[in-house]
């Protein structure tokens, strides 16, 4: 019998949505597949001929656990560019992904029965690896009506003597709201206020839209950025999901544990992926540009059409290459002689009718909404919205 711990863990649901519209897709069926967290645009070439000369320069050996210094060094000076925050390399742990550097960091801060604030809709795996640190979740909800942003009363309301940090992703995943500097400043005084630590899951800060400059809360003052870790990496903005690098920046003690957790888990990150990292930050500046400018015009066409469909609303996301439409005005509706009454059982109907893979909100933690990847062509954009419509057409009642 395996551990309690791994009885309580579930499958991450956007990878085994993934799989499973790869699957049906490999058995002949024609699936449009809107539930990857990734770009489809491929690797830039400078980084992928770094990987390949960091391979026929026999760079394959161990690296620091940390990471290499060239490319700590490589974070410290964007993170100065994009944030205008100055770190040292020795505050910086390369990951393996960003996803390992959320999980380090927070192994690294939370003791058990230690409450973690985690506003709605959330990332699927926060959760996840809250409950493995033994603390506990706390749900703040955040809805549609407000862009899916975290009130300050919201959050005061929900700090208890046992909070011990919030977790703050923007822009989001499931929703791409984002916070400018003047919406931040009112949570950075209530968590400096009450000695509060801020997770930032920053991991799409580069994929901003309409012309807006991305702001860290770690900016907001000293007090903030001695206790804010931000999480970051290649994944998204560099189209690098596959290699594997995500790092970390915050105090010196925090990220020295964070490394320690790391030595016994995976130790160094992939040194090849490491290596093509540090050309990524510092060589594709505008192949990044032209690559969110396609992205704003994809979100701008999925936006659009879906405000067209009967029942359906949509918040316009400020950046990540996510929709998330609320679809509760479908509730009620049946499809046969089953009903439609959450984003689950909506999500289920599309694959199976329009063989159109979403992602359900329930998995975020909002039942009302299902989430559409928009790092697709405008023409299956088109085509997989056509779909949707045309299923939730057929729905009766």
């Amino acid at each position: 019998m395996v551990s309690q711990r791994a009885q309580h863990i579930g499958m991450s649901p956007t990878l085994r949505i993934s799989s499973l519209a790869q699957s049906l897709g490999a058995s002949g069926v024609d699936v449009l597949d809107f539930s990857a967290g990734q770009p489809d645009f491929p690797t830039p070439e400078p980084v992928k001929s770094a990987g390949r000369q960091a391979i026929a320069d026999n760079k394959t050996r161990y690296t620091p656990n940390a990471g290499l210094v060239e490319l700590r060094g490589a974070v410290v000076e964007e993170i100065e560019r994009a944030r205008g925050l100055a770190y040292a390399p020795e505050q910086v742990l390369v990951s393996s992904g960003a996803k390992a550097s959320l999980f380090f960091a927070i192994m690294a801060l939370i003791d058990p029965g230690d409450e973690v604030l985690l506003p709605t809709p959330y990332w699927v795996s926060y959760p996840e690896q809250i409950g493995i640190a033994e603390g506990r979740a706390v749900l703040v909800p955040c809805s549609d009506a407000n862009g899916f942003k975290l009130r300050a009363a919201d959050l005061e309301s929900a700090v208890t003597p046992r909070t011990r940090a919030l977790i703050l992703n923007y822009p989001s995943n499931p929703s791409g709201a984002c916070y400018s500097r003047e919406e931040l400043e009112p949570l950075a005084e209530i968590c400096a206020r009450h000695g509060l630590w801020v997770i930032a899951d920053e991991i799409y800060s580069r994929l901003v839209y309409d012309g807006r400059e991305f702001a860290s809360i770690a900016g907001l003052g000293r007090e903030l950025r001695e206790r804010t870790i931000i999480v970051d990496g290649m994944s998204k903005s560099y189209s690098m999901t596959g290699w594997r690098i995500g790092y970390a920046a915050g105090p010196s003690e925090v990220i020295s544990s964070m490394a320690r957790i790391q030595s016994h888990a995976t130790s160094n990150a992939s040194s090849i992926g490491q290596w093509a990292s540090v050309e990524a930050l510092r060589s594709c500046e505008d192949e990044v540009r032209r690559r969110v400018a396609e992205f704003e015009r994809r979100r701008n066409e999925i936006v659009r059409l879906l405000r067209e469909l009967e029942g359906v609303s949509c918040v316009e996301p400020e950046g990540a290459f996510y929709a998330f439409p609320n679809v509760s005005g479908q509730f009620g509706r049946r499809a046969g002689d089953a009903p439609i009454n959450s984003g689950q059982q909506l999500a289920e109907y599309l694959l199976d009718r329009a063989r159109v893979a979403v992602v359900p909100g329930d998995a975020f933690g909002a039942p009302e909404h299902i989430r559409i990847s928009y790092a697709v062509s405008v023409e299956r954009i088109r085509e997989g919205v056509r779909r949707i419509g045309d299923a939730l057409a057929a729905l009766t009642g």
